[in-house]
């Protein structure tokens, strides 16, 4: 399963362009963050194969995926680069998230329109990470929550073989603790669902315990990780 999760989560939130070398991957994000742009082994590693790379700032490692990931990233600690964001990944079988939501609180459509970018500026995701939406796989969508007929989040999902992956869910501050943040997860699921999924996934970072903390109460189980390694600045 990790595998294909990981396929999912490139296919959703891809790279603008990425080019093999030796059994690296290296990635151009153009500007839509770590997840986009950092460098991963697809192959079998070796020390010969990381000096024929040249230097590098970013890698994501991602054990269990393919042989090699561990020494990678020992290679990659001997050599000075500090660990950052780990990350887990969560899934649920799509039935134990989704509910029909009702059309007015939770609309969905694609493109994006300027009140889903208004949002997400706010939330530091700018035209680069939109135009990674752009790029991912179909079927996709972007909605918004409303309350009190308010504009109270926003949220991405794209949906490749079978799963679903949930990206850029954001709450403006005055609706928190209101309980948007868990109707959006569920509405987009049921959006999902009825899209051919069977999955329901997302990536969060580890120390995001709030966020962890809602997940797991809506049923979703931690099942994979990952982490980058960068050059000390």
């Amino acid at each position: 399963m990790s595998a294909a999760l990981f396929e999912a989560l490139e296919a959703s939130w891809p790279p603008a362009s990425s080019a093999s070398a030796g059994p690296f991957r290296r990635r151009d994000g153009a500007g839509g963050g770590k997840r986009t742009s950092a460098t991963v082994l697809d192959g079998a590693f070796s020390e010969a194969a990381l000096d024929a790379l040249g230097p590098d700032p970013l890698f994501q490692i991602r054990p269990g995926v393919t042989e090699g990931q561990k020494a990678l990233d020992h290679a990659l600690e001997a050599r000075g680069y500090r660990i950052v964001d780990p990350t887990v990944l969560m899934t649920a079988p799509i039935g134990t998230i989704a509910e029909k939501p009702r059309p007015i609180t939770l609309p969905v459509i694609w493109p994006p329109l300027a009140i889903h970018r208004r949002i997400w500026e706010t939330a530091q995701v700018g035209p680069e990470r939109i135009a990674v939406m752009y790029r991912a796989a179909d079927p996709k969508t972007a909605a918004i929550a409303r309350i009190r007929d308010k504009p109270a989040g926003v949220g991405f999902v794209s949906v490749h073989e079978g799963i679903a992956m949930l990206h850029a869910l954001y709450v403006e501050p005055p609706f928190r603790r209101e309980g948007v943040g868990r109707d959006m997860v569920r509405g987009l699921a049921w959006w999902a669902q009825q899209n051919g999924a069977q999955t329901f996934a997302l990536a969060v970072v580890a120390a995001n315990t709030g966020a962890r903390a809602l997940y797991t109460a809506l049923g979703m189980s931690e099942v994979a990780a990952y982490h980058y390694r960068e050059t000390t600045p």
